[in-house]
């Protein structure tokens, strides 16, 4: 007889895993960048600081888990300020990665905090493809924030955000 799991076989199903991102970001209104001129050069668009809550149940790994949050932050910060599949009228032409725009390390977020809420009590949850999705939402409330401009499509780049600053 083998040692019983405290938790129902299909309990995580039942545990939603809950995050709140905060992002701290300034657009400047005459090119229209989003630019916390204290994280990136003030030739590129980025994002300063970013604060990441996670109930994610029971936290077997929590070095792990914040490696794997942070991870899919800056995937999440790429999506949301730079990539882009780009097309002609017949084929998609960012064919490989040197054409197709990510995120350098000059261009990452200068800090990303993340906040772990560990609840034994409740079966671990995962926490990380989930993490991505909030962040691209953070961003266009950070530039809404800061420009009163709500922008809703990915990326948030300067060519789309400086005609709605106008």
């Amino acid at each position: 007889m083998g040692r019983r799991h405290p938790f129902p076989k299909n309990a995580a199903l039942y545990h939603h895993i809950r995050q709140a991102p905060v992002v701290k970001g300034e657009v400047l209104v005459a090119t229209g960048e989003i630019d916390p001129a204290f994280a990136c050069p003030p030739d590129r668009q980025g994002v300063g600081a970013q604060i990441h809550a996670h109930d994610c149940g029971l936290i077997i790994n929590p070095d792990g888990l914040r490696r794997c949050i942070e991870g899919n932050v800056v995937q999440g910060t790429s999506r949301a300020l730079s990539e882009e599949v780009a097309f002609d009228r017949a084929r998609v032409t960012s064919t490989d990665w040197l054409s197709y725009p990510i995120l350098d390390i000059t261009e990452a977020p200068e800090a990303i905090d993340i906040v772990l809420l560990n609840r034994p009590e409740l079966p671990p949850a995962g926490a990380g493809e989930s993490s991505i999705r909030p962040v691209a939402a953070a961003i266009a409330n950070a530039v809404f924030d800061a420009s009163g401009v709500r922008l809703r499509r990915a990326p948030l780049t300067p060519e789309r955000l400086k005609p709605a600053l106008a």
